[in-house]
Parts: C-alpha cells; sequence; structure tokens
C-alpha cells in the first residue's frame, strides 16, 4: 500500500504554492516522506513533513493574492504594517487591552506547553523505545479486576528462557537508602537493584565497565558519577574498588554510570545485582509472592500484542498446586515510555493518571488563550464604529474586500506579535517559580528551532484567530452607508459579540469551579480521618543488627522526655503492600478469588495507632505466645472489609489459611486507610511481628517535643549501632507524598484560573468603556430631563449583568459533568455542593460589577453640557 503524507498539510501546501511551482515541489516532498518513513517510521516522517510545509510558507513560494499579481507587495504589506502600528498607538488603552490579554494568554499556553512536553519527554531518551515493554500483572479479587506492576521477582529470567521474542529481560526493584563506606567516608545513597539486562534494555551511558559484566557478580555493583566522585574523586579511579555495603559485606565497582536525567523516571545513585536481592530477600525466590517490575526489550521485529497473547497466561503453571490454579493472574504489557504517564488502572488495564494533568492543562492553556482571542474580537468589532469613515474611504478608492481583510489580519498578527515578544520576557522571568511550584527544571530552550516554530505557530493562530470575526466584518462595512454618519451595529452582530462575551465568561466560571473543586478535594485529602493516628510518628528503618536489638532500643528510647510510644511493623501505615495470594477459609467457594494485602505488627501497634476494634482484642503477651521459629503466626487480627469477604457471622476463634498455614482470627479492626484515596480500602491481615528481620520502629512522639525526642533516639541509635547513619521519616510526610501531583495541580489551576478571570475583565473593562463613549449624549439628555445617577448606572451596567448571568446559568452543567468526572477518580472523595457554584458567581458578579462601574461612573457623573454641546 503507499503512504501519503498528512493530508490537512498536504491540501495546505497546494493551497498557498504557486501554481507553477506545485507540482516540482509536491512530487519532491512526498519522494522525500516516503524515504523518512521507510527509515524512521510514518510518525516521524508526518512531523519532518509537517515542518517542511510550514518551512515553505514564504514569499518565493506563496502565489501572489488574487486581483494584485502585478502589485509591490513588499510595499502594500509595509503600509499594512505603518497603518497598524499607527492605529496601536492611537488606541493606546484598547491596545494595551488587547495586547495585554493575549500576552498573558500566550505566557499561560508556554508555560504549560513547557511543562506538557517535559512530563511527555519522561523515558523518551532510551534508543530502543518502541521495544521496551512493562510487565503488569492483572489481578481477579472478590469479582474485581484490580492490576499492579508488581511482580514476581523469577518472572523476568523465565520469561527471558521461554518466549524467543523476549531479547532482554531484568528485574528492577527501588530501594530504601542503604549506607556506603570507603575508609572514613560513610554516606546514604538512593539506590535499586537490577537483572544483568539492565544496561542493555535501558541507554543509560556506562562512563566506566562494561553491558555484559556490569550486574552480573553478586559482590560488584554499578555506582553514578556522582556517587563515584563522592567515594574515589572520579569515575577512572572508582573501577574495580571496594565498597562497604551496609556494613556487613564489601562490593566490587564493576560500572561507573553517567547521573541520571532527569527526564527519566528511574532514579538511583547505584544499582546492586539481583542475584545480591535475591539472597537478602529470600522470599522473592517463591512465585507467590511480589514486588519489582519486570521489564523486557522484544526482539526488532517481534509484534507486542502477539507477545502479549502469549505471556498472559505464562504465571498459571507455576502457581498451581501449591497456591491454586492460578487462574486469577494475568499478565500485561504496557511501554515503557508509556508508564510514567499512565500509571493508574481500571477494570485491570492501564488507563490513566498523569496524562489526564497534561490533558487537563492543555484545555487550561486552550481556555486562556481563547478567552484572549475572544477580548480582541470583541473590542475590534466594537471599535469598528471609529474606524468606518476609513474604511469607507478606502472602498471608494478602489480598496477590495480580500485587501481590507489582509490588512485588519495583519493588524492583528502585528498585536500577537508583540504580545509574543512581551510572554516570552514574562516566561523567562517567572519560569524559575514556575519550576519551584511544579518541582521541575525546565528551561527555555532558546537554542532549539522546534520552540521558535511552535512559537511562530502559535502567533499566528492567534492572531489569526483573533482577528478572523472583525477583519471580515470591518471589511463588509458598505462604503456609502459609513460615509453617511455614524453607523450602529446591525442585530447579529450586537448578538455574535453578546454571545462572545457569554462564552468567554462561561469558560471562566468552569475553570473558577473545577478550581474549587480541585482545591476542597486536595484539602479533603490531606485532612481526612484515615482511621488510624498518624500526626508526630516517625519511622526508622531496621539497619544493621538493630532488629535482634529491638527490644533494648525500645526500653531506652521509651524512657526520653518527650516519646509516648514504640513499637514496630514490618510496613509503614500508609505502605502496607504485600499480598496474600492464597487466602482460604471454611465454606469458601472455590470459584472466588480473594486477595489481601498483609503486614506483621507488636503488640503495642493497635493502642499507638489508636486502631478501634470492632470485635474481638489484640494480640497478647499473656495469651499469645508463638514460637520463635513461627513466620506466619499462629493468630491474626483482620479489618472489616475481609470479614465481609468471608462472611463469618462470629470470626472471633474461626480460622484463615494463607501461605498453607492456618490462622486463627482473634480480633476485628475498625477499616482504616493503608492506602491513597483514589484506591478502596482492601482486605488486611495483620499477623503478629516476631520473626522479621526487616522492617520500621514506629515511635509516637509528644506534640511540640519531637526535635527534642529526636536527639535522644539518635544518641539511643548512635549506641547500639555506630557504623549506621541515622536516617528517620514521619508517617505525616509519606501520607501527604502521596499526593504531590494532587497539590501541584490545585496551585496550577488557582494561578491559571485567576489569570483567565484577570484576561476576562480586561476585555469587559474595555468594552464598558466603549459603551461609556458610545452613549455619552443620551446620558446627557437623561441626565437633563432628570435621570438619577444610580438609574444611569443600573441602566448601563444591566446589560453587562445579564450577559454575565446566561454565561453563569449555562456554565453550570458543565462545570457539573466536569468536576464530577474527575473526582470519579477517587475512591473517596468530596461531594459537588451549590457553593462549588455559588462562589464563583458570586466572585464573578462583584468583579464585573467592579470591573464596569469606574468606566460607567464615570459617564454618568459627567457634565452633560460637555457632551450635549455639539449638538
Amino acid at each position: 500500500m503507499i503512504e501519503n503524507p498528512p493530508k490537512f498539510f498536504l491540501r495546505f501546501f497546494r493551497w498557498y504554492c504557486h501554481p507553477k511551482l506545485v507540482d516540482h515541489i509536491e512530487g519532491d516532498l512526498i519522494e522525500v516522506y516516503r524515504q523518512r518513513m521507510k527509515k524512521s517510521g510514518r510518525r516521524k516522517a508526518d512531523v519532518k513533513f509537517i515542518i517542511d510545509v510550514l518551512l515553505l510558507f514564504r514569499p518565493s513560494i506563496v502565489k501572489p493574492i488574487e486581483g494584485y499579481r502585478n502589485l509591490n507587495h513588499y510595499g502594500m504589506l509595509k503600509s499594512y504594517f505603518k497603518i497598524g502600528w499607527r492605529n496601536i498607538l492611537r488606541h493606546k488603552v484598547y491596545s494595551f487591552i488587547n495586547i495585554g490579554g493575549l500576552t498573558i494568554g500566550m505566557a499561560v499556553a508556554l508555560l504549560i506547553g513547557l511543562w506538557s512536553n517535559d512530563e511527555l519527554s519522561i523515558d523518551s531518551f532510551h534508543k530502543n523505545s518502541d521495544r521496551l515493554y512493562t510487565v503488569y500483572e492483572t489481578i481477579l479479587s472478590d469479582g474485581r479486576l484490580d492490576a499492579s506492576f508488581s511482580t514476581p521477582g523469577l518472572l523476568a529470567q523465565e520469561l527471558k528462557l521461554s518466549i524467543p521474542d523476549v531479547q532482554y529481560a531484568c528485574s528492577y526493584w527501588m530501594k530504601s537508602q542503604s549506607t556506603f563506606g570507603v575508609a572514613d567516608k560513610v554516606f546514604k545513597m538512593d539506590g535499586a537493584s537490577a537483572g544483568e539486562d539492565f544496561f542493555k534494555i535501558f541507554s543509560f551511558t556506562l562512563l566506566q565497565g562494561t553491558l555484559e559484566n556490569a550486574l552480573t557478580d553478586p559482590n560488584s555493583i554499578a555506582i553514578s558519577r556522582k556517587m563515584a566522585e563522592s567515594f574515589f574523586g572520579n569515575a577512572d579511579g572508582a573501577i574495580g574498588k571496594s565498597i562497604r555495603y551496609e556494613n556487613s559485606r564489601d562490593l566490587m565497582v564493576s560500572a561507573v554510570f553517567e547521573d541520571i536525567p532527569e527526564n527519566s523516571s528511574l532514579k538511583f545513585e547505584f544499582l546492586t545485582t539481583w542475584k545480591l536481592r535475591i539472597e537478602e530477600v529470600d522470599w522473592l525466590k517463591d512465585w507467590i509472592n511480589r514486588s519489582p517490575y519486570t521489564l523486557i526489550q522484544l526482539q526488532p521485529h517481534s509484534d507486542p500484542v502477539q507477545v502479549e497473547a502469549k505471556i498472559k497466561d505464562f504465571i498459571r503453571p507455576y502457581l498451581g498446586g501449591k497456591y491454586g490454579d492460578g487462574n486469577h493472574l494475568e499478565l500485561g504489557l504496557l511501554p515503557f515510555n508509556e508508564m510514567y504517564l499512565h500509571a493508574t488502572f481500571s477494570n485491570g488495564k492501564p488507563s490513566g493518571g498523569r496524562i489526564e494533568y497534561v490533558w487537563l492543562f492543555g484545555a487550561v492553556a486552550v481556555f486562556t488563550l481563547l478567552i484572549a482571542c475572544i477580548n480582541f474580537m470583541n473590542l475590534s468589532t466594537a471599535g469598528s464604529i471609529k474606524r468606518s469613515r476609513e474604511i469607507g474611504v478606502r472602498k471608494v478608492v478602489g480598496a477590495v474586500r480580500s485587501a481590507l481583510t489582509g490588512q485588519f489580519l495583519i493588524e492583528a498578527i502585528l498585536l500577537a506579535f508583540l504580545a509574543m515578544l512581551i510572554s516570552l520576557t514574562l516566561v523567562a522571568l517567572f519560569l524559575p517559580s514556575f519550576n519551584s511550584l511544579t518541582e521541575k527544571q525546565i528551561i527555555l530552550p532558546i537554542s532549539n528551532i522546534k520552540f521558535w516554530m511552535i512559537c511562530i505557530g502559535l502567533l499566528l493562530v492567534t492572531g489569526l484567530i483573533a482577528g478572523s470575526y472583525p477583519s471580515f466584518y470591518l471589511s463588509s462595512l458598505n462604503s456609502i452607508k459609513v460615509l453617511k454618519g455614524p453607523q450602529k451595529f446591525s442585530s447579529r452582530a450586537a448578538w455574535f459579540r453578546k454571545g462572545l462575551v457569554v462564552f468567554q465568561f462561561a469558560l471562566s466560571i468552569i475553570m473558577m469551579s473545577g478550581a474549587l473543586t480541585i482545591s476542597r478535594q486536595t484539602k479533603y485529602l490531606q485532612t481526612k480521618s484515615l482511621g488510624y493516628d498518624r500526626e508526630n510518628l516517625i519511622y526508622l528503618p531496621f539497619q544493621g543488627d538493630l532488629a535482634r536489638k529491638y527490644q533494648v532500643f525500645k526500653q531506652e528510647v521509651s524512657q526520653l522526655p518527650g516519646v509516648q510510644a514504640v513499637t514496630r511493623a514490618t510496613q509503614r501505615p500508609s505502605d502496607i503492600g504485600s499480598h496474600v495470594y492464597d487466602l482460604d477459609w471454611d465454606g469458601k467457594d472455590p470459584n472466588v478469588h480473594v486477595v489481601s494485602i498483609h503486614g506483621a505488627v507488636d503488640y503495642d501497634y493497635f493502642k499507638m495507632m489508636k486502631l478501634q476494634l470492632a470485635q474481638g482484642r489484640i494480640f497478647s503477651k499473656e495469651m499469645d505466645t508463638p514460637s520463635p521459629d513461627d513466620r506466619t503466626g499462629e493468630v491474626v487480627v483482620i479489618n472489616e472489609t475481609l470479614l465481609k469477604i468471608i462472611g463469618y457471622k462470629d470470626p472471633i476463634g474461626r480460622t484463615i489459611n494463607s501461605f498453607g498455614t492456618k490462622q486463627r482470627i482473634v480480633g476485628v479492626v475498625k477499616d482504616f486507610h493503608l492506602r491513597s484515596l483514589h484506591e478502596p480500602i482492601e482486605p488486611l491481615i495483620l499477623y503478629f511481628m516476631n520473626w522479621q528481620r526487616w522492617g520500621n520502629i514506629l515511635i509516637k512522639t509528644e506534640s511540640g517535643k519531637t526535635q527534642e525526642a529526636l536527639a535522644g533516639i539518635e544518641k539511643v541509635f548512635k549506641q547500639l549501632e555506630p557504623k549506621f547513619l541515622f536516617s528517620y521519616g514521619f508517617v505525616d510526610e509519606e501520607y501527604q507524598k502521596l499526593y504531590e501531583s494532587e497539590k501541584i495541580v490545585a496551585k496550577l489551576a488557582d494561578s491559571f484560573t485567576i489569570l483567565a478571570i484577570f484576561i476576562s475583565c480586561l476585555g469587559l473593562f474595555g468594552l464598558s468603556m466603549f459603551t461609556a463613549e458610545q452613549r455619552t449624549k443620551e446620558i446627557g439628555i437623561r441626565k437633563t430631563l432628570g435621570a438619577s445617577i444610580a438609574h444611569i448606572l443600573s441602566m448601563l451596567s444591566v446589560d453587562f449583568v445579564s450577559l454575565i448571568l446566561l454565561a453563569i446559568i449555562l456554565a453550570m452543567p458543565l462545570a457539573y459533568f466536569i468536576m464530577q468526572n474527575w473526582l470519579s477518580a477517587y475512591a473517596y472523595h468530596v461531594d459537588i455542593e451549590w457553593l462549588s457554584f455559588a462562589i464563583p458567581t458570586a466572585i464573578i458578579i462583584v468583579i464585573a460589577l467592579l470591573t464596569i462601574s469606574f468606566q460607567l461612573a464615570k459617564a454618568a457623573l459627567a457634565n452633560p453640557v460637555s457632551s450635549l454641546k455639539s449638538d
């Protein structure tokens, strides 16, 4: 099949190209396009074709305007620009309003464009990105499809051995901070563990070492340039050197890689081998446990759809027998460069995530720029009366409509050009603050030709949209009528202007209602009661031999001033993510599959966290005495969600089976949130913590005495583990991190909404000024006949207020639909209240009245003699 370039841009080229050149140039364009498509693929060929078409739009190729083939086009364009510049200077206030609105609209569009481009560029630098995939797992639990990127630690190697289409595969597990030491230098570094193929899959630059040997030996480690310079002075001096890992074993530096770029979703300062990770965490050898990512690269000509079909049921044979038939687990593939933007799942498939914010703010950019263009249309059309005689004279001396249309479009583009220059300056000035707000490191790409092409495109599109209606309207005026005297707008033109006002304020109201809802939801996420007390709660990861010394540590720390309680748990309260896949109980339907999360906790956990018991009791030293070697525990506490699924009427003393072992239920706790409020509460099993060598110590401090307590805790820690650096975190801060995206979105939404309202009010100010000017004589007559100032003000303002009220009525249903759709992504969210519309309505009306009151009051207070003396 013959592949052709994008039809729209091909037709655009044929439209503007000179008839004598079109066949020759079009043939070359299509030939080059097909060569590029064979070499780089259709997508890149399409982009380069569009760029070529835009670059060819220049005077030497563009066909002449019909009827002006013999004119000096340069002189005509020069004349248009001169006239446009004079009009800008003559009508300074209107020009200021137009340029100001377009400037803000363009600045918002550029900032959002830079942010969106940064989001879309994440993980795009990998050479074989079109063949890189992340394996995700779909789980059927209690009739509901859930999915996760967590997979078994053995999966990567098995896929590579069993599926010929898989060229490379590796497991990847992001670790918490680890302690490293060389001589007297001791630092904590963030890192990960990865399989042997990691550097073959991803395009991270190796400064020292080889792809084949970087991650093969369990006693080797790959480190970043930054880490190499911190410990060894430079990258060259690090290779082959020994570094102490977790004060327990020496690792040899087998590779040094360049520092990870900002546009990578994988962040690490070091990589230990997957062989070492399996040694450290023995449960990774079991297929029922999962946690790491499985990352693969397909063979050059493999079809990902066919590969996904092959691996769909791949995991079932490995789970049969001991863990059931495995029919409730399936595998799927997601392109790796989409993982960052599509990290949430719906019905077992990747369906959303940060990509929704990219689309959201893309719409905000379009809305804001559209509001600015509407201002221009309104003011230019309203001001047409002032230029009607100019238009009449030009038509009388022979100007055709197409020439007048071109003149007004060029004036609009000139204003857009001035706005673009100012907006680029504003973007450069405010980019550091924008980066601080969005937690990014975006730079203004002034050396990138594509950026300037986008700016030129934005300038032209804005100018053409803003100037389209005014230019066609002005050029359509009848020369005889306009020369007879002042003109009135036709009902059609008046209704069009009013429609534009309604439309722009409707957009402003939708944006304000949306920003208010986002703000309320963000506050709700941050303040909602989770069912446990997370205030003044510190966690310390187990380091060294601290797990074995826990009782000594607890005794010492409990006596410190400012410390209320000490306990331990395998995971932080906001990060309980381990799953039980083989859950069973008496009377369970064999066709029902239930997946539960689980964690292990100590006796004091329930009291410290202020968890509420629904039935039974918590763990007790007197009543529960599991043996030190019992890794599952003889007794468990479950939550209400799991109890509803099991269906026990009297659960206390009844048993469940997990990990092939029977446990007795001694208590049921009321449901509490363990994860983001995007997700519903999951079934939970809490075991007694009596064997784990890993986990966290949880410490509750008194309000206002946290820093004093931390100083004492650090002292005790250093006494017990002097070779490790003291590290800690706050549970509340970890919970807040779950909603970093929402907080950023809320701030951006508030900022852009304020700007959109400001632009709308700029236009309203201009229209009110114009109305006051046009009705000066009417106001003078009314005042002469005895009309009060209050009556005149109400008469002048009623038209504007009625338009704004109409905008509110039209915007409310659409705003409700958009907000309801956005909130549906959260399992727990605020309700859409009447205040979500009442507050924006009140604010818009007040701001609008304040905007127009100055000009209308000025007109109402003017001396009628001044306006009537000419008559």
